[in-house]
């Protein structure tokens, strides 16, 4: 059994660890940086509050992926959401710094599908094994996932698609 020093150390650990992951997967699925803040909040509120027993560093990391996913899930879904307007398009898609806008532009205009495989893919190194995982389903329809979606990105910025 932890004791609560323990357990407070645990939560702080993992919020300075994975804040920014948190962020950006909620970004993804809401757009809105604010947004994706408030749902990180609620993430790690969740794991203060429900404690949960996990393995490992890499069991955390995903537990806390999928509440996240499953947050903004909830949070795209909601009445408010779907009825407030939309932040203008100039404060942009900013949550990558350094990261070329074109690109990002292009990654966040997908679809869910595939936007979240290839941001736990390329942002997050997780596995293709280790996603199917997080999002519930077979390694090999991530891997298609993956496959559509850089090739909707490259058809996006004009490059050669594989089709």
């Amino acid at each position: 059994m932890e004791t609560p020093s323990a357990i407070s150390e645990r939560i702080r650990n993992a919020v300075s660890k994975y804040t920014t992951s948190i962020i950006q997967i909620a970004f993804s699925y809401t757009k809105n940086l604010h947004d994706a803040e408030d749902i990180a909040q609620d993430v790690f509120l969740a794991y203060m509050t429900k404690n949960p027993d996990l393995e490992s560093e890499a069991h955390e990391k995903a537990w806390l992926i999928r509440v996240a996913i499953n947050k903004s899930k909830d949070h795209v879904k909601s009445h408010w959401f779907r009825l407030r307007t939309s932040l203008p398009e100039d404060l942009g898609y900013c949550y990558h710094p350094g990261e070329g806008q074109e690109l990002l532009q292009a990654i966040m205009e997908l679809d869910n599908k595939y936007r979240i495989p290839i941001h736990l893919f390329y942002y997050e190194d997780y596995s293709i094994n280790e996603i199917a995982g997080i999002l519930g389903t077979r390694p090999s329809t991530v891997a298609t996932w993956l496959e559509r979606g850089r090739g909707l990105i490259r058809k996006k910025l004009g490059g050669m698609s594989d089709e």
